[in-house]
């Protein structure tokens, strides 16, 4: 979801605020947010993370080398969609989204890419939208199932989507993510850790309102297992980007903060609030923008599953 999407223990997706992550696909709340508008924070965040990207590319090559049609299931803005094309020069690739607006994002990458004559797109919610686009050797599901209320069921639907010998790669799981030092200078210490507490708040809140919402044990090796397929691996990738980061980088953790400074202002106190904001005026010699210590620190967990 938002291009992968955004560790704590549910995965990256929290990176983001639970928005696409690395990819999209989340078609509950649609209507609620402007993928369009959107788009640049979700192909930013997608950048930043490209070394991760490649090396989870790396775990997929070795597991199956060779495969002839991908569907990126949650495309999101389409950086990972032509990553996988350009990396499986002799595959076709599908992006599949539930956002218009973000499906035309990708079609645009891809032109750029030089890709746009093995990459497709396809309009449609997950999971039940997958059948319409016909089964694939590869299904890259990145950070697009917690969006999905029965995470079980929305399995055993994708697994059908294989082709026999097909593989799933499913991108849940990590650590939390790390931008700034534990004392930054302004505010209390521990300011991330207390965002992760609030955020941990808002994801269960956000899992408990999709439609058919079932708790699971999230042992993903266990799920897989259970939707028919065989669990082959599961891999935790780090993400590592000392200070100083890049400009690219630097706009990545503006956009994560920002986010977390509007969607969880009911569970941080007012001085996390002032804090933030310190954090995101770009006139502030304390901010995001000027700081010399702020760093990009991910684990993310891949797990490959095979279609008997």
């Amino acid at each position: 979801m938002g291009e992968h999407g955004h560790g704590q223990g549910h995965g990256a997706h929290r990176d983001g605020h639970g928005e696409r992550g690395g990819h999209s696909g989340h078609g509950h709340d649609h209507g609620q947010a402007d993928w369009g508008a959107m788009s640049g924070m979700l192909e930013r965040r997608a950048e930043a993370y490209a070394p991760m990207t490649a090396d989870f590319i790396g775990q997929l090559r070795a597991a199956h080398p060779d495969p002839r049609r991908i569907v990126d299931a949650g495309s999101g803005p389409g950086v990972i969609t032509c990553a996988l094309a350009e990396a499986f020069p002799d595959a076709q690739v599908v992006a599949v989204d539930g956002a218009e607006a973000l499906l035309d994002a990708t079609a645009a990458r891809a032109e750029r890419a030089g890709v746009a004559d093995r990459v497709s797109t396809h309009l449609a919610e997950l999971p039940e939208g997958l059948a319409e686009v016909g089964q694939a050797d590869v299904i890259w599901l990145g950070m697009a199932l917690h969006h999905i209320g029965d995470q079980g069921a929305a399995l055993a639907e994708f697994a059908r989507q294989l082709a026999p010998g097909g593989t799933l790669v499913l991108v849940e799981g990590g650590l939390p993510v790390r931008y700034l030092p534990r004392a930054i200078g302004i505010g209390r210490p521990g300011l991330q850790a207390r965002l992760d507490a609030a955020h941990e708040n808002w994801f269960e809140t956000m899992r408990a309102d999709l439609p058919g919402a079932k708790d699971e044990v999230e042992d993903w090796g266990a799920l897989l297992t259970a939707a028919g397929l065989t669990h082959v691996e599961s891999r935790t990738h780090l993400l590592d980007l000392p200070a100083p980061v890049s400009g690219q980088v630097r706009a990545h953790v503006t956009d994560v903060l920002d986010r977390k400074r509007g969607g969880l202002d009911d569970d941080i106190d007012a001085d996390d609030a002032a804090t933030l904001d310190r954090l995101l005026d770009p006139e502030d010699p304390a901010s995001l923008h000027h700081r010399p210590d702020v760093f990009l620190l991910a684990a993310q967990t891949v797990h490959l599953a095979k279609k008997p």
